[in-house]
């Protein structure tokens, strides 16, 4: 199915050429309206769609220049006033210059503009001015509001952070107290195998280098139980530190957020506002890569974490070169 031809669409929807109009019935009604100026500029744009509608494919551009003197673009523009405009007094208050200048509203804003801001008495500089203020204006307060939104969702984002990040430590937490009883208990025993004689199923064996074996042999299996029991509380313990200086990075990163906020809030600092949410994505990224570092330092070759500390501390040193 073909593309509409929008033209002949709106020629429709208008009143209906007299029986018998021709192209040069029509040219000579724009001749016309072109002598008398003001609201017959609706006149033109009317007559043009009608001849546009009229006119075969390639004979459209030629008449308009040898006709009745206009570019494709003028036509254009004028057409669109006929469109656009259903009040002729309004075209011959404004003149077709600043009309024109007003397509480049929306539709349902045109009216307002033209009244908050007295476009009669304005010059058409002046009426360029004022919508590109207007444009200026709204996309400020578009921007304004997906900077916000942008930080109330990263606001989210760290307060569902924190929140896994509290429920982990918790987690870890428990870990380290159960190593550190099963340590406990292992030292226990330990200490208690030590003080007496072994208990071990050598009632047929009267070698005492075979008790004394069996009774080393019993210590020895016990202290590598507790040493690999205090391995683990060692890990559980960094773990917990590691944990804790993660909530603690986030829960200060919440609270300059707040800060930062409340200035921004204040002084409605635009530049503050964007450092903010820059500001929060940075924190963001550096959770997400002291994460990395967390897992890499759980591995057996350190070689990836090192490497991850190195990078850090460089992005550290970076930022406070910044600072100064």
């Amino acid at each position: 199915m073909g593309k509409p031809d929008l033209g002949r669409l709106i020629a429709q929807t208008m009143a209906p050429p007299a029986e018998g109009r021709t192209i040069e019935v029509i040219t000579g009604d724009i001749l016309e309206a072109q002598r008398k100026g003001g609201e017959a500029v609706l006149t033109i744009g009317k007559c043009l769609i009608e001849a546009k509608d009229m006119l075969s494919h390639g004979e459209w551009l030629p008449w308009l220049a040898e006709k009745v003197g206009y570019s494709e673009k003028t036509a254009q523009n004028f057409m669109r006033l006929a469109r656009e405009f259903s009040n002729p007094q309004a075209i011959a208050d404004l003149g077709a210059t600043k009309a024109l200048k007003l397509l480049a509203l929306p539709p349902d804003e045109r009216e307002k503009f033209v009244a908050d801001h007295n476009v009669i008495d304005m010059t058409t500089r002046q009426l360029e001015q004022a919508i590109r203020e207007r444009d200026e204006a709204k996309a400020a307060a578009e921007q304004a509001a997906a900077d916000q939104r942008t930080a109330e969702q990263a606001r989210d984002k760290m307060a569902e952070d924190m929140r896994l990040l509290n429920a982990s430590l918790a987690g870890v937490r428990e870990d380290r107290e159960q190593a550190m009883e099963n340590v406990a208990r292992l030292e226990a025993e330990l200490a208690d195998l030590k003080a007496k004689p072994v208990d071990v199923a050598v009632e047929t064996v009267v070698d005492q280098a075979a008790i004394d074996k069996a009774r080393a042999d019993a210590i020895a299996e016990m202290q590598a139980k507790l040493d690999k029991a205090k391995e683990a509380a060692a890990k559980a313990r960094d773990k917990q530190k590691q944990a804790e200086a993660s909530v603690e990075v986030l829960k200060r990163s919440l609270e300059e957020r707040d800060k930062s906020e409340k200035k921004a809030a204040i002084a409605g600092d635009k530049e503050l506002t964007q450092f903010d949410v820059l500001f929060i994505q940075g924190q963001e990224l550096a959770n997400k890569m002291q994460g990395y570092l967390l897992k890499a330092r759980g591995r057996e070759d350190q070689t990836a974490a090192q490497d991850m500390e190195k990078a850090m501390k460089y992005l550290a040193e970076i930022f406070g070169r910044y600072a100064e």
